[in-house]
């Protein structure tokens, strides 16, 4: 009985350590960028775009294609990082499985 008692203390330990972690992705935060910086994405762990910086370079009219894909790049880019960063910081206490929901 003793054992059990332990268990779900340490199981409880761990839960309240995965909820803080979760809550402190949402202010952590990543850029991913495009063309060579022209365009900038910031985004935080829990995968939402923050902002998105565009410098005056990288706006050809002629070429809106062009801007439209250095943007999509860059947010690409930038959920990637926030992706990598919630498996990171998460991991530590999910032992690297993926549990659905969780980030």
């Amino acid at each position: 009985m003793n054992n059990m008692n332990q268990m779900m203390k340490q199981v409880k330990k761990m839960q309240e350590q995965m909820m803080k972690a979760q809550e402190e992705l949402g202010t952590k935060t990543v850029e991913g960028s495009a063309g060579g910086g022209v365009v900038t994405v910031v985004a935080n762990g829990h995968k939402k775009i923050s902002s998105i910086v565009i410098k005056p370079e990288a706006v050809d009219p002629d070429d809106i294609d062009m801007l439209q894909d250095l943007v999509l790049t860059a947010v690409n880019d930038a959920l990637n990082q926030a992706e990598e960063l919630a498996n990171k910081d998460m991991g530590k206490y999910t032992g690297g499985m993926k549990i659905p929901g969780l980030f």
